[in-house]
């Protein structure tokens, strides 16, 4: 173990409420980070989601300030389902499309991006989601024969949204992030993750890399659990940073989420995920990430990217795609910096800490009531 890497934290992390995971040697403890010093909340909350719900990050033991305590830095999430919003930007919207156009192939994706983004590029980014405008875009859009799925839940009433993984999956910063191992076209995907109570109210939010499959779900939508939900493949953290006088959802819609992707041959991209571009307000989001069901222990909510990349790295024509040993940083002043590593899922390792696992270690360090 060594000391939290002072340079994951957010820029103001003294004056910010942070929340989040750390693995001392016994096994996760969850942390309030108030006045820059950590807490151990363990004896008032044995989980992040217990210490969310209890809605007050008093009390606690003072263990020191942040960038000096030593232990495995976890994912701030725990038993909070793992849901995502899809296709939340027009640009990513069009990225779906021609995804879908190109059959999951890259080689075949240039044409018909320029084909669609010569027909209604411009048009998309105007529309609002579920208007009249967005209704008399469709029925053009069918006559001309370039309606999409994916254009219905970019501009039509309901969103996509989606079941990202099961509680306690998802990794945090420094570790291995997974991509599939038989995926030859894919991406990392720079969000904001929404953290939500029981009640749908949001409290929070946390860097996320919602890793993305573009020749598998290009393929078919029907495979987007297979492109989704696979070890290792969803990465939250540093910290899930709680809105405070300091720190409110309006700073979350103002966020800009920055990308750079540094490959082991010596390649550099870099990107930008502009929060005000998204389709849709991030309240709408949580709002229909909750209809009609209940997450008794909260949910996360990724909300999608403005970041698609279309930049060559090998072949001209095939774009962009992850190779092992990618070290993948998504960063923003306000909310830290989240790196990963890019291995193949097989590669990566294995998650054996479930919910019974955790049940079992909380009861023996005496963490349950």
């Amino acid at each position: 173990m060594m000391p939290i890497d002072a340079t994951l934290l957010p820029d103001d992390w003294r004056d910010a409420t942070l929340v989040g995971r750390v693995d001392f040697g016994d096994g996760p403890t969850p942390i309030a980070v108030r006045g820059g010093i950590a807490h151990d909340m363990s004896a008032v909350a044995p989980t992040v989601s217990h210490l969310i719900a209890r809605g007050d990050l008093s009390g606690g033991t003072a263990i020191g300030p942040l960038d000096t305590i030593d232990g495995d830095l976890l994912s701030p999430i725990d038993l909070q389902c793992i849901k995502a919003a899809g296709v939340t930007f027009a640009n990513s919207a069009l990225e779906r499309v021609i995804e879908e156009a190109a059959r999951g192939d890259a080689g075949a994706a240039e044409g018909v991006r320029a084909k669609l983004e010569g027909r209604i590029g411009g048009s998309l980014r105007s529309v609002v989601p579920g208007s009249d405008e967005a209704a008399a875009l469709k029925a053009a859009l069918i006559e001309d024969g370039l309606w999409s799925q994916y254009l219905e839940v970019a501009i039509g009433p309901d969103a996509e949204i989606f079941t990202k993984g099961p509680p306690l999956s998802s990794v945090g910063a420094g570790s291995d992030i997974g991509v599939r191992d038989d995926s030859a076209w894919n991406n990392p995907e720079p969000e904001v993750v929404l953290v939500v109570t029981a009640a749908g109210e949001i409290v929070g939010a946390a860097l996320g890399n919602d890793v993305n499959l573009r020749d598998f779900e290009g393929r078919s939508a029907l495979l987007l659990g297979k492109a989704k939900d696979n070890r290792a493949a969803t990465a939250v953290g540093p910290f899930a940073r709680l809105f405070d006088d300091g720190f409110t959802l309006d700073d979350v819609r103002a966020a800009k989420i920055t990308l750079r992707i540094d490959g082991p041959e010596g390649y550099v991209l870099n990107g930008v995920n502009s929060m005000d571009q998204i389709s849709r307000d991030l309240a709408e989001l949580a709002r229909q990430a909750m209809s009609q069901h209940d997450y008794p222990d909260g949910f996360v909510l990724f909300c999608g990217t403005l970041f698609a990349p279309t930049d060559d790295r090998d072949a001209p024509g095939r774009g962009f795609t992850h190779k092992p040993g990618d070290v993948v940083t998504i960063a923003n002043p306000l909310l830290g910096r989240l790196v990963n590593r890019v291995v193949h899922c097989p590669d990566a390792p294995r998650w054996d800490t479930g919910i019974g696992a955790l049940m079992t270690n909380l009861a023996k360090r005496g963490m349950l009531a």
